[in-house]
């Protein structure tokens, strides 16, 4: 039974994109693995906090037992329990939301997704797969704009951090620019969720 982790953090509750396509990604998934189970994360909803220096000392100092570790415990619990990730991403000034760079410091932590070695540091989280779910006012994917992507490269390297190097991505460009590019970026990204949910 495939476990699907679906992570939203866009501050746009009613009009997302990149929620219509998280949920249409969530929704082909479960057509592909009809017996899977879904953790659904909304970073917006449940307010994830960034880190305290309560927080940051804890883990630091390595007291993985400490209450204040215990929203951190249990977002990497959510992460360790799945085998694809659906991670949502709105452009938010050429990166991510800073809710979802939140989630990302309470879930990359030495000893629990990522380890040192003798050749460096080394993921812990091999065998996932992940699903980025990008949405942009503009295009960054090329031309001109696409050296501005601090989203993309940004997940794609953090992914690949903590071992989840099976990343596939879902973009939605150039919603800021009209309706009619709002449809037809709704298409092709619906097309391309189908493409990667259905195989």
């Amino acid at each position: 039974m495939k476990t699907i982790l679906h992570i939203k953090s866009s501050s746009n509750l009613n009009g997302s994109v990149t929620r219509k396509i998280g949920a249409l990604t969530v929704k082909g998934l479960k057509e592909t693995h009809p017996d899977s189970r879904t953790i659904e994360r909304d970073l917006v909803a449940s307010n994830i906090p960034h880190l305290s220096p309560e927080v940051l000392g804890a883990m630091f100092s390595g007291k993985n037992d400490d209450s204040s570790l215990a929203l951190s415990r249990q977002l990497i619990d959510e992460l360790l329990a799945s085998d694809i990730i659906v991670l949502e991403a709105p452009m938010y000034n050429f990166s991510i939301p800073s809710v979802l760079k939140a989630w990302i410091d309470h879930v990359v932590r030495s000893g629990k997704t990522f380890q040192y070695g003798a050749t460096g540091a080394q993921g812990m989280l091999t065998g996932k797969r992940a699903i980025i779910v990008l949405g942009r006012g503009g295009v960054y994917s090329e031309g001109p704009y696409k050296v501005m992507d601090y989203q993309e490269t940004y997940l794609r390297a953090i992914l690949g951090f903590i071992g989840i190097t099976e990343v596939e991505s879902i973009y939605i460009e150039g919603v800021a620019t009209g309706p009619e590019t709002i449809t037809k970026a709704l298409a092709t990204a619906t097309e391309r969720a189908h493409a990667v949910t259905h195989r």
